[in-house]
């Protein structure tokens, strides 16, 4: 079987057998680029499970049963996709995540079609289907979205679907390139690409669990602090029993917790606010970790101060000349800098950790910004 013999409309090509995976990988190791995509299920899991992966080489298209493979058959594909071709996806964070944790490593490098139609000014956060319509003027099937890509056997209809996220991916892609190129931005592209192939992206350490709680904001600083430990202690459970973070602790009743934060068991189980069964597992641990965010001090940015009046005036003014620049440059304000970065930029000055203060964004926003904070 080579690449070139598989027949796109007419039936997909999958594979289940390690010699069909190793002999596709060997044609996949001499191509350029690689347009990819990833089938997965988590509803009742922290970490992902992958089940699909599928390949396509702008000749052909295979989906990958990474069900029917066991990690040795699945290295030959490791080794394609941490080689030097680029990898191309749409949207591409969680099939980096999966990839990460099935091989320890993000792929690179990376050309990511959302961003990319992003920066050209045709959509931002565009959709894969809304993409290859706009481009293509190829309308997908989205009714098979919520598949249930664990069970077995997968029907015709349901490979083909997945084969279609990266039939037309290879498609979309050179176009894409060539139009940033012209345009020149494929810079840009690159250079936001190799940011988001930094592993820590994609991991969840339990110390920045809260950063998840978008509800943090209204709540008083001790229990902000008390939030920020529960989160944690949240996070740390549902990665030890790898299970979904809700099932562990939802948002609203650790919110209920933090703005209570009960002494003892007795007055947890008063709050009538956990089913049974949380309150005797976990009940304890919970009191435990109240009691401890009492006596330390919140997390590093868990209480930024608000801004003063004259801080929220240059932020304004910040904020115009972001999108000011944006509508001349047709892109997203967002794209260039987000309220937040503008925020933190306000209150840290030069010295603040942000993307519009390296690369492209420095260059085309991040000077002007420092002027007028100057």
């Amino acid at each position: 079987m080579t690449l070139a013999s598989i027949e796109p409309a007419a039936a997909v090509h999958t594979i289940v057998h390690a010699d069909a995976l190793g002999e596709a990988c060997e044609a996949w190791r001499e191509r350029a680029w690689l347009a990819l995509d990833t089938e997965f299920v988590r509803e009742s899991t922290y970490y992902p499970r992958l089940c699909l992966i599928q390949v396509a080489d702008g000749r052909g298209e295979a989906c990958i049963d990474t069900l029917a493979l066991d990690a040795a058959a699945l290295r030959p594909l490791l080794d394609v996709l941490y080689g030097p071709g680029t990898k191309v996806f749409h949207a591409a964070s969680q099939d980096l995540e999966v990839l990460l944790q099935l091989g320890g490593a993000v792929p690179q490098p990376l050309f990511d079609t959302q961003l990319a139609a992003a920066l050209l000014g045709i959509g931002d956060q565009l959709g894969y289907a809304a993409l290859v319509e706009r481009l293509l003027d190829v309308r997908l099937d989205k009714s098979l979205t919520r598949t249930d890509w664990s069970r077995r056997p997968l029907s015709a209809a349901e490979l083909t679907y997945a084969a279609d996220d990266v039939r037309y991916l290879a498609q979309i892609y050179p176009r894409l390139q060539d139009q940033l190129d012209a345009a020149g931005r494929l810079g840009w592209l690159l250079e936001d690409c190799a940011r988001m192939a930094d592993p820590e992206r994609y991991r969840s350490p339990p110390a920045t669990a809260w950063r998840r709680l978008k509800g943090l904001a209204r709540l008083a600083p001790p229990a902000q602090r008390a939030a920020a430990a529960l989160a944690a202690w949240r996070e740390q459970t549902a990665q030890a029993r790898d299970r979904p973070r809700k099932w562990i602790l939802d948002d609203e009743p650790l919110y209920r917790l933090a703005e209570r934060r009960p002494h003892n068991l007795a007055q947890l189980e008063s709050l009538k606010l956990l089913p049974p069964k949380l309150l005797e597992r976990h009940g304890e641990a919970l009191v435990e970790q109240m009691a401890q965010a009492a006596d330390t001090p919140g997390p590093t940015g868990l209480d930024a101060p608000a801004l003063t009046d004259a801080q929220k005036a240059l932020a304004r003014q910040m904020a115009e000349r972001v999108r000011g620049e944006a509508e001349r440059l047709g892109l997203p304000p967002a794209l260039l800098a987000s309220r937040g970065d503008i925020e933190t930029l306000v209150r840290e000055g030069a010295g603040a950790t942000l993307p519009l203060l390296g690369g492209w964004r420095r260059e085309v926003i991040g000077e002007v910004l420092l002027g007028l904070a100057a």
